[in-house]
């Protein structure tokens, strides 16, 4: 098998050539059709997130075919469509999993960073934490539907955190936040965009998806917002996001890591304001999402790359030259 792997943080993912892995008990073996780009592998990549086990092939964003199964695997037929996610493994036995909070193990494994990711043209997962595809992503093509295992089941997440919010902001507007929007606005929300100084492209991008306004991330929106949801890692957001937010609002950081956030007057946070954060999913939030992404129905907007040209594609992610996803498709030339 072909895979892009990562040896030391810091350095650019390398090639690799792997015998094809045997699917162990309860194990699927994944063909992979297309691999989200997902800003969390930027992290794993630059070191930002300390405990991947290298080398490593990163990657969590995976949809593909069953092709091969392991003894006790009968949950998916070969040829079945999956998608595979950021959550690879929990115990099961921990207070967390006991009362539905998995996301919280402290004992979980994590595709693309505990073990082996999408940027391969194969992939071993544990069947209990795949999901079947098809109808659930709607007439999405493996490439569109990518996204939504991560940036839409995350941003999933955070909607949910978010609350009842009618006035909906959302800090960086990349691929989490365009299918966040659409989400939003299918619910009858009112959704503000906020982008990085000065980025018209980006602005427009939102602007096309149906946002009621989109300006800097410094901005003060046209009305105090009931809820922000940050997506950029930024910690500066925090305090920008919570003057941009009414009284009863909630602040929600949504991504895995993010810069330290500056200190701030307490009057910001008062008028019962909250700040919280997001951690990984649980296989309810997949299984929730999914459904819905059939009936809103979701449009992504990606760039895909070839799986030789991952490094690239990390590379315009991070110096945000990608609007919505970028996808990897391992059997592109």
């Amino acid at each position: 098998m072909r895979a892009m792997e990562l040896s030391r943080p810091g350095t650019p993912l390398a090639a690799v050539e792997r015998d094809p892995s045997a699917p162990g008990a309860g194990e699927i073996v994944v063909a992979v059709s297309a691999c989200g780009v997902c800003r969390t592998d930027l992290h794993v990549v630059d070191g930002e997130l300390s405990d991947a086990r290298l080398p490593i092939v990163p990657g969590h964003e995976v949809v593909g075919r069953v092709v091969r199964r392991g003894d006790g695997a009968d949950r998916f037929a070969v040829g079945t469509r999956v998608g595979v996610p950021w959550l690879a493994w929990t115990c099961g036995a921990c207070r967390f999993c006991a009362h539905g909070r998995e996301n919280l193990c402290p004992h979980a494994r994590f595709t693309g960073y505990t073990r082996d990711g999408g940027y391969a043209d194969e992939i071993t997962v544990d069947e209990r934490y795949a999901f079947a595809l098809g109808a659930l992503a709607g007439d999405l093509d493996d490439a569109h539907a990518a996204p939504l295992l991560c940036a839409g089941l995350i941003g999933y997440r955070s909607l949910k955190l978010a609350g009842d919010a009618e006035r909906l902001g959302l800090y960086g507007f990349g691929a989490a936040a365009h299918i966040v929007a659409q989400i939003a606005r299918h619910q009858g929300r009112e959704v503000h965009a906020f982008v990085r100084p000065g980025d018209e492209t980006a602005k427009r991008f939102a602007l096309d998806l149906g946002v009621a306004w989109a300006g800097d991330a410094g901005a003060t929106p046209p009305a105090p917002l009931d809820a922000a949801i940050i997506y950029a890692p930024v910690g500066a957001l925090v305090p920008q996001a919570l003057r941009a937010t009414a009284p009863g609002g909630v602040v929600v950081c949504a991504g895995i890591h993010m810069s330290d956030i500056p200190a701030f007057p307490y009057a910001l946070l008062w008028d019962e304001r909250s700040v919280r954060s997001v951690a990984n999913l649980t296989r309810a939030d997949g299984e929730e999402f999914l459904a819905l992404a059939a009936t809103v129905p979701l449009a992504t907007t990606v760039t895909t790359y070839a799986l030789a040209d991952a490094n690239r594609a990390l590379a315009d992610l991070r110096d945000g030259r990608v609007s919505g996803a970028a996808v990897l498709e391992p059997t592109a030339a």
